[in-house]
């Protein structure tokens, strides 16, 4: 199906909004990385970037999607849920006891899911082992496309996997990054600096875009440029607002590990449909 932009970021607005809805009922989880990402979500699923067909998810063919930063998986299962993977009504068990969304996902269970993931800095490994069987042993069509936190690069292990991916020129390998410079403890570059990113990939041998993580074409144009990349991998720095889209959780790492209370999702949730009638007034 075709979505125009419009369309687009109408869609990334619901998926916000559901992700307050999940947050609040379940008392617990990740705010600000989750609603900063919704674009990129919305992109990668809705912006003909990933090849999947969310009623048969394990199609030989379909592209791979690692998410190695597992504790925004909010988003994710907002995502999966409007792309048609499960029930909407499934978000609402976000977290509880035998949820099928617990709270970093579960591969053995959760349609549309290639891998487990929480300890963070696993995921990109992960990816770029998939990318090279697919690529040098397999010689298979599909790409793999991993999300990795900016705070997730404080860990030698992704370096690690970078450089392995530039070595073998995983052509077949796109990393996106949520370049929102918070992580549980502060701000990254307090924490532990890691500037300048897109020189240390370059040295590594890859393929680097920069773009504003909630222009939706953008991320688009910028997975399509990394498709026609034939020689190395590329990796997306994605610029993301934590909490986007919710005026008292913006720029804020004190929302990185917390759920809104019932009042300040009442009034989220207000700002969000707020914007959400902006959004469709304008397409109209």
């Amino acid at each position: 199906m075709e979505y125009s932009i419009r369309d687009l970021e109408a869609k990334a607005n619901e998926i916000r909004q559901d992700i307050v809805k999940m947050l609040v009922t379940a008392g617990s989880g990740h705010s600000a990385g989750p609603l900063g990402m919704a674009d990129v979500f919305t992109a990668l699923y809705f912006g003909n970037v990933l090849n999947y067909d969310s009623k048969n998810p394990t199609l030989w063919n379909r592209d791979r999607f690692i998410l190695s930063n597992g504790h925004i998986c909010p988003v994710w299962y907002a995502t999966l849920a409007h792309a048609g993977f499960f029930p909407h009504s499934e978000l609402a068990s976000l977290r509880k006891l035998g949820t099928r969304l617990q709270g970093h996902p579960h591969h053995c269970v959760l349609p549309g899911s290639e891998n487990t993931s929480g300890p963070l800095g696993q995921g990109i490994s992960q990816a770029v082992g998939m990318a090279y069987v697919g690529l040098k042993m397999k010689k298979e069509p599909w790409r793999v496309y991993c999300v990795v936190g900016d705070g997730e690069l404080d860990e030698g292990q992704v370096w690690e996997a970078f450089m392995f991916a530039g070595k073998n020129k995983l052509r077949n390998l796109t990393v996106l990054v949520d370049r929102n410079n918070i992580q549980i403890d502060g701000f990254t570059e307090d924490v532990m600096p890691m500037e300048p990113l897109g020189a240390k990939w370059e040295s590594f041998g890859w393929h680097v875009l920069e773009v504003d993580g909630h222009n939706i074409k953008q991320i688009i144009d910028a997975c399509n440029e990394a498709k026609a990349i034939s020689e190395k991998p590329t990796v997306i720095i994605c610029h993301t607002i934590p909490g986007k889209g919710i005026d008292f959780m913006e720029y804020k790492y004190e929302w990185h590990g917390v759920p809104p209370n019932k009042e300040q999702a009442r009034e989220a949730l207000k700002e969000l449909r707020t914007l959400g009638g902006k959004i469709r007034s304008e397409h109209e």
